[in-house]
């Protein structure tokens, strides 16, 4: 259950608890700004004084004066670059623990590009506060003060950096409003092209064996090839007006010496304004091109902070519950109903029913009657869309996820290893108890098969279990899912990719787990593991269609099976298996 103070924006809150140090920031700015007026002074001081006085030490003096002022500058630009990595860092280190929750709650809900997003925008904003773009921040206020000490100089030389700076301001307008959308363009489609190839790659082994790499280099060469054109066409429209920008700057500069020439001729200013005008006009045209040449990471942290605070406020913290007594694994489901993962088609409808403590469970139906939907609603790894799951009385929103999961143990049909060892991985992550980990894998009859591994249970596996063949993994998944012997356990289709002996080595594994009285979950197709399970239920179509004891059950639908008249009469019992139109076990 999520509360309402989670839908605080904590990316503007990370933001805020770093204006302490963006204030120190704004300090050094300040000085390092005033700094900056000590070229076009010593360029004054040299013309108007040392000059016409012809005084080597005066010369000397000042040019101490000025390097001792650069040092003090260059001092102070270090500091302020440390402080803003400082800063930087900071606000990942507040963010990142809920940016990663919240990626993972998306990921739950089936957006799994968007949590991937997420965690890329974090790094965006991160690189972004520790770049040159939050200096021309801090930096344009100050183009005012440059542009006053040209109006004390000369109006004549205050009116013309005023034009060139509203001429450049004009060039920046433009370019936004000419590229925006391009880009925006650009950057989805290539986001979708990422994600596409990367989905694909997954399935090379497919694209291979079955000569595909045309259709999919030609679907994602479409998006691609979508991406390059509106690049291109962005990138040009900046490269035109870039290329005008930087004429205008550098006639801009030329100019003002001129006008500075001729009014040191008709004696309005002195020789010294000149060169300072001349100097100063660069400095007020330079935090102007540092705010052009940002506005594109500026648009694109805007974007990102937007994405990651929508995405946070919408993937709200989990509450700490109460901490609840273990649970013996009674599970009641209650009205429940579900959608598909990331749409609003709805695949369980209005189910309910109760499986006491320490009783066994198999779940049947045809594919896509809502199986594996049910085992993840079972275990809280998705949330009903109405209804609640119950585990020993309390909804399984209420409970602490990270107390409950050492008492539940699961097994999906893609089983996902980590990299790790596979001790790690059978002791999902945690802490390695030894006695434990081997007790798991005995149990789940694959502790003569890691023995035989290279390194045994210090067998390193790379991402998602690579090395080891879908069967091994899917027998290493089953010790995790038993390590510690949890109260409530559900397999999902648990003999996939197993061979003969592994699905000996499951059927003892069943055996074993209902003498020590689970409550274990089974989905199969396969009437052999049905064998000795307490209880059935029935799926189709997202309904329920039968539960109760196994036998009664089983018996029950088979005497409904249609007649070719379509009558339902009774029938005799076939030799092998039940009818798959109900969705019913083969052997």
């Amino acid at each position: 259950m999520r509360t309402a103070p989670a839908a605080a924006n904590q990316v503007l809150q990370a933001l805020k608890a770093c204006r302490a140090g963006l204030a120190n920031v704004a300090l050094f700015t300040a000085v390092i700004n005033l700094l900056m007026l000590a070229p076009a002074l010593y360029m004054l001081q040299v013309y108007d004084r040392v000059l016409s006085s012809r005084n080597e030490m005066t010369l000397l003096m000042l040019s101490l004066m000025v390097l001792g002022l650069f040092a003090f500058m260059g001092l102070l630009e270090w500091v302020r670059s440390q402080v803003v990595i400082r800063l930087g860092t900071q606000m990942d280190l507040r963010l990142n623990p809920r940016v990663f929750e919240a990626a993972y709650e998306a990921s739950l809900a089936g957006q799994r590009g968007v949590a991937g997003q997420m965690l890329a925008d974090l790094t965006h904003l991160r690189q972004f506060a520790t770049g040159q773009a939050l200096f021309a921040l801090f930096d344009a206020p100050w183009f005012p003060v440059y542009l006053l000490v040209m109006f004390l100089f000369s109006p004549w030389l205050g009116l013309m950096a005023v034009v060139g700076a509203v001429v450049l301001m004009v060039l920046a307008w433009v370019n936004e409003r000419l590229t925006q959308a391009p880009f925006a363009e650009a950057g989805q489609l290539s986001q979708q092209a990422s994600q596409q190839a990367s989905a694909n790659l997954h399935n090379a082994e497919v694209i291979e064996a079955m000569g595909m790499l045309g259709a999919v280099r030609e679907r994602w060469a479409q998006l691609h090839h979508g991406f390059l054109a509106r690049q291109y066409l962005g990138s040009e429209r900046t490269a035109a007006i870039t290329a005008m920008s930087k004429s205008v700057r550098l006639a801009l500069q030329s100019l003002v010496l001129g006008l500075g020439a001729w009014l040191a001729i008709e004696q309005l200013i002195t020789p010294g304004m000149m060169i300072a005008g001349s100097i100063l006009m660069a400095r007020v045209l330079a935090p102007i091109d540092q705010l052009i040449g940002a506005w594109r990471q500026w648009g694109a942290a805007r974007l990102a902070y937007q994405r990651l605070s929508g995405m946070m406020q919408a993937q709200p913290p989990r509450p700490a519950g109460m901490p609840l007594p273990a649970p013996s694994g009674k599970l009641t489901v209650e009205a429940l109903d579900a959608l598909q993962p990331g749409s609003n088609k709805p695949c369980l409808s209005n189910l309910g029913f109760e499986l006491p403590a320490g009783e066994s469970l198999g779940i049947i139906g045809p594919s896509g009657s809502g199986k594996s939907t049910l085992a993840r609603l079972l275990i809280g790894a998705q949330a009903p869309a109405a209804g609640k799951v119950r585990l020993d009385g309390a909804d399984l929103r209420l409970w602490d996820k990270h107390a409950l999961g050492m008492h539940i143990g699961y097994l999906p049909q893609d089983v996902q290893l980590f990299a790790a060892s596979i001790a790690e991985n059978i002791a999902r992550l945690g802490a390695v108890d030894a006695q434990q980990v081997v007790a798991a894998a005995q149990l789940a009859g694959v502790h003569e098969m890691i023995l035989k591994l290279p390194a045994g249970y210090d067998t390193q596996l790379g991402e998602g279990g690579s090395g080891l063949s879908g069967g091994q993994r899917q027998r290493i998944g089953l010790a995790r899912a038993l390590y510690g012997l949890p109260a409530l356990i559900v397999l999902d289709e648990p003999n996939a990719n197993l061979d003969e002996a592994g699905e000996r080595a499951l059927l003892e594994a069943i055996g074993k787990v209902r003498a020590q009285r689970r409550t274990l979950i089974l989905i199969t197709h396969k009437s052999a593991l049905l064998a000795g399970l307490d209880n059935l239920l029935m799926l189709n179509s997202g309904q329920l269609q039968a539960y109760g004891p196994t036998a009664r059950v089983l018996q029950d639908a088979q005497r409904s099976r249609p007649t070719a008249a379509g009558v339902s009469s009774p029938a005799p019992r076939p030799p092998v298996g039940l009818s798959m139109s109900y969705g019913l076990p083969r052997s």
